[in-house]
């Protein structure tokens, strides 16, 4: 596995199972499946709504809890709720995070940024992050946090690089971790020549090709799936490095445009919503 160093010097690994859009029970067979095949990184988020399940998948993959890293994400809707932590803790059945993010700018987000940094004091997080804070959000956070994060969680792939928000995370050494990193299920991306022409070379899918661009991006890549195969396909990316050519190649697809775009009335509905937690 290779990792990026932190901010705080904690180790992440550059590829996890992230587990958005999965059903607990299949998060928690993708997780369990995930860590036998030598995963470390999870990701999930109160909103999934699969905490429970990516807790039991942990505990059934036998593997130990110092060897995993374990990211989740509190939902505006608790950000105010001063047990919101410990709840998430308890849902996921363990007694600390890896990394904990704010999911949305929505709310009264300082209220959830200020407990992500109790909870870091605490050793409740070894690490905290935000997601979704571009533009004028992580410009305001950056007047507001007594602690920098160690990571941000946003749409990246390459179409969208997210060149102007690295300007600012160079700034504090925060590292990104993609989401979209495939393209959502767009096939342009995917089918994009270079991506085929760098597969039959080195012998990858241009999927898995895509995958290793974001981890010699220096970002950390969550694909999320429910097929054993596919989860264990894009962990296959490790044995082989594209150059600086290759690299740069892949770069001339940047257009600046993502995929996702949340509006205020979205914002808004985030903070009245409320998870469903798994029983």
């Amino acid at each position: 596995m290779e990792y990026v160093v932190l901010n705080n010097e904690v180790k992440c690994p550059v590829v996890g199972i992230g587990t958005f859009m999965l059903s607990p029970a299949e998060a928690e067979n993708s997780v369990k499946e995930a860590l036998k095949m030598g995963y470390s990184l999870i990701d999930t988020a109160n909103a999934y709504v699969n905490e429970r399940a990516c807790g039991r998948g942990m505990k059934e993959s036998g593997a130990k809890r110092e060897d995993i890293f374990l990211s989740t994400k509190l939902w505006p809707s608790e950000y105010e709720n001063e047990n919101a932590v410990d709840e998430t803790l308890e849902r996921l059945g363990v007694e600390y995070v890896d990394l904990l993010y704010i999911h949305q700018p929505a709310g009264n987000w300082l209220a959830g940024y200020r407990q992500l940094e109790k909870a870091y004091k605490d050793g409740k997080a070894k690490s905290i992050g935000i997601s979704n804070f571009e533009g004028e959000y992580i410009e305001e956070l950056q007047t507001e946090w007594e602690i920098v994060p160690q990571f941000i969680q946003v749409e990246a792939h390459p179409y969208f690089t997210q060149k102007e928000l690295r300007k600012t995370l160079d700034k504090y050494d925060i590292k990104l971790m993609s989401w979209y990193p495939l393209g959502h299920g767009d096939k342009s991306l995917i089918n994009e020549p270079v991506f085929d022409e760098l597969g039959r070379k080195y012998g990858k899918t241009p999927a898995q090709i895509i995958l290793r661009w974001h981890t010699q991006m220096g970002f950390v890549v969550i694909p999320g799936s429910k097929n054993v195969n596919h989860i264990r396909d894009n962990l296959d990316i490790l044995d082989f490095k594209l150059t600086d050519e290759e690299m740069a190649k892949i770069a001339k697809l940047d257009r600046g445009e993502r995929y996702y775009h949340r509006t205020d009335e979205q914002l808004a509905g985030f903070a009245e919503w409320k998870p469903k937690f798994e029983c």
